[in-house]
């Protein structure tokens, strides 16, 4: 074993009585975060069919890729913007202000941050559940577990809420196994074992898994055609389309900012994401229907029609849903951006595979994937992950291994993805500050 850095106390591994001590709140915690999931999805996904299918046939319309797009996403921040200005704790913090996990928020603001996830995910904004959901079971588990006669510290119950939550959203405690492992190093975390750190939230998030393939089973693979094997130019192709993507998915970063600032410049939420919705809606309706939504089904069905659209229509979809993706993050929308990354990833994949047809798909895509992911999480493992998944095919990690090298030393000096909380402390908008 490596040896102590000097003046460090020795890791010593925990009990094997403390550890067993961790199995039941570890397996509740779990399950209860795949039970939150699944039932905002439903909720959501209920509200969508109504939205987006039964309303239209009601009422006659014709299509929805036109002037119904730009009604339901406006109507959606309006509603979203109400839900800040007014639920108690404004639906939680602005999460263009913080990075997956935050600190946990109080009872009183789930009921609000669940309602603005809800809306967001069924009105079509282009954000995805992580962040929400996330902070909605992390401030569950710190209400059921750090009691005087459980005594569980707050981080311990933020690390198997999280776990759990990202084993339930992927169906596999492998994600959370690596996001974990990543910010045990950004802690410093030396308290024992990396194993023994890990072991509850991996009880956590297998609880998590389980618990949602017993509901249903998420997956990210998409179809594309059968990858012929390794061959000596896959690992060129792989790297250039992934310096690619991640220089395309590099402008959102660059733009997020401002964008940001000129939403919250507006005074009220309702405003600012009432016009998020609006610009949100117009870009619904030049990228089309595919663009809209969180990414994860719209990206199986663009993989599916791929063979009948040409590079250049793929491409802008992945440039609509860049330039969404910073807008919905920008107005406020609660929501996270690695589903979105994700589909962004995808169309430029199979873009590039469209225009040189050398490159096989299988390899387009997941170095897409990985150049998107890595620039916005600027997590290597939460990259690789979500590239092999997508693909689904083993063989080609030693390529993107490899192809992740240019990405992850230009990656680690990008800004992220995120913006500072506001200066005063006083809130996201000037309406939401107390009043002296």
């Amino acid at each position: 074993m490596p040896a102590e850095a000097p003046g460090e106390p020795p890791s010593r591994p925990l009990s094997t009585r403390h550890l067993l001590r961790l199995v039941v709140p570890s397996l509740v915690v779990g399950a209860l975060s795949a039970v939150a999931l699944v039932a905002l999805s439903a909720l959501a996904t209920w509200i969508q069919h109504l939205v987006w299918d039964r309303l239209p046939d009601v009422w006659g319309v014709t299509t929805t890729e036109t002037w119904w797009t730009v009604l339901v996403l406006t109507v959606t921040g309006l509603l979203v913007g109400a839900t800040i200005r007014w639920a108690p704790g404004h639906a939680g913090v602005d999460p263009a202000t913080a990075d997956l996990v935050a600190a946990p928020l109080p009872l009183r603001t789930l009921p609000g941050l669940a309602v603005a996830l809800v809306l967001g995910l069924a009105g079509g904004v282009s954000l995805g559940p992580e962040n929400p959901i996330i902070a909605i079971n992390v401030a569950i588990a710190v209400w059921l577990l750090c009691r005087p006669r459980l005594g569980v510290p707050v981080n311990g119950a933020v690390g198997l809420a999280m776990a759990g939550t990202i084993g339930a959203m992927f169906a596999t405690p492998l994600a959370a196994a690596l996001v974990l492992t990543e910010t045990f190093a950004e802690r410093g975390d030396r308290s024992g074992p990396l194993f023994d750190r890990l072991f509850a939230p991996l009880v956590a998030a297998g609880a998590g898994a389980m618990a949602m393939v017993v509901f249903e089973t998420p997956t990210f693979e998409i179809d594309l055609p059968a990858y012929p094997g390794v061959q000596p130019g896959d690992l060129v192709g792989a790297t250039v389309v992934g310096i690619v993507a991640a220089g395309l998915t590099l402008l959102a970063v660059l733009a997020f900012p401002v964008v940001h600032r000129t939403f919250h410049r507006m005074r009220s939420p309702v405003l600012a994401l009432g016009a998020g919705g609006l610009v949100l809606g117009l870009l619904g309706v030049l990228g089309g229907p595919l663009t809209l939504f969180k990414g994860l089904e719209e990206m199986k069905e663009l993989s599916a029609e791929a063979d009948d659209l040409a590079w250049y229509a793929i491409l802008l979809m992945a440039l609509v849903k860049i330039v969404a993706l910073v807008v919905a993050a920008g107005a406020g929308f609660r929501g996270g951006r690695i589903f979105p990354t994700v589909f962004i990833g995808v169309a430029i994949g199979l873009a590039a595979t469209s225009l040189v047809p050398a490159v096989p798909a299988a390899v387009a895509v997941s170095s897409a994937v990985l150049g998107s992911v890595i620039v916005v999480s600027r997590d290597g493992w939460l990259a690789l992950f979500m590239a092999a998944v997508v693909v689904g095919d083993a063989r080609l990690l030693p390529v993107l291994c490899l192809a992740i090298v240019p990405l992850w030393l230009a990656a680690r000096s990008m800004p992220p993805l995120r913006v500072g909380p506001p200066a005063d402390g006083a809130g996201e908008f000037p309406a939401l500050a107390p009043r002296p």
